[in-house]
């Protein structure tokens, strides 16, 4: 088994759901509820422990894999250049051919496929500095 440094993993799944706050919060919830044609009272109307119960699990999930992928001391930039790729070209570039044929506003694409470049990139700042 390979050797993973699980208080980075922690560290970096808690970063994402952070991030996940923010960015569908304040920064774009408003344009992401509009292209999913979602209103705020649909979008609250869910089981809250169920989704951000999980939502965590998940990037804990998510989280491991990349630690797994980088292995035992990626180092910082290596591991924020990997994170970057794999959000960007990996996580975003699979929602984008989802998207496309989907039929998905672009707009759409842009929050959700920023938002996996962002959550990878903290993903390698967490285990590059702590590994």
């Amino acid at each position: 088994m390979m050797e993973v440094n699980w208080i980075a993993v922690l560290v970096a799944a808690i970063s994402a759901f952070v991030l996940g706050g923010l960015w569908y919060g304040p920064l774009f919830g408003k344009k992401w509820l509009a292209y999913n044609g979602m209103t705020e009272e649909e979008a609250q109307s869910g089981h809250p422990v169920k989704i951000f119960g999980g939502a965590f699990l998940l990037s804990l999930v998510a989280a491991f894999v990349f630690a797994m992928f980088l292995g035992p001391k990626p180092g910082l930039q290596f591991a924020v250049l990997a994170g970057l790729a794999a959000g960007l070209c990996w996580v975003a570039a699979t929602f984008g051919i989802n998207y496309l044929f989907a039929r998905r506003p672009f707009g759409l694409w842009l929050i959700d496929g920023g938002y996996a470049t962002a959550q990878f990139a903290l993903y390698g700042v967490a285990i590059g500095a702590l590994s």
